[in-house]
């Protein structure tokens, strides 16, 4: 299942993407490191340089069916 994340940097607006389960575990665990680390999205690929990124956002998906369905 696809998760919308977004990636926080230091100098520029944070990045909205999608990406596997699996891909998010990787980059949870690549997070506090040095260096690049590659995330593969749902829209493509992306090549992170670690010190810069400051937060990372899950974002629940909520399952409806349906318009105008209210809470």
């Amino acid at each position: 299942m696809a998760q919308r994340i977004s990636i926080g940097f230091q100098a520029s607006p944070p990045l909205a993407t999608r990406v596997s389960d699996d891909e998010l575990d990787k980059l949870r665990g690549a997070l506090g490191g040095e260096g690049w680390h590659d995330v593969v999205a749902d829209d493509g690929e992306i090549r992170l340089n670690l010190q810069h990124v400051l937060w990372l956002r899950v974002e629940k998906d909520e399952q409806r069916v349906g318009f105008g369905i209210g809470s």
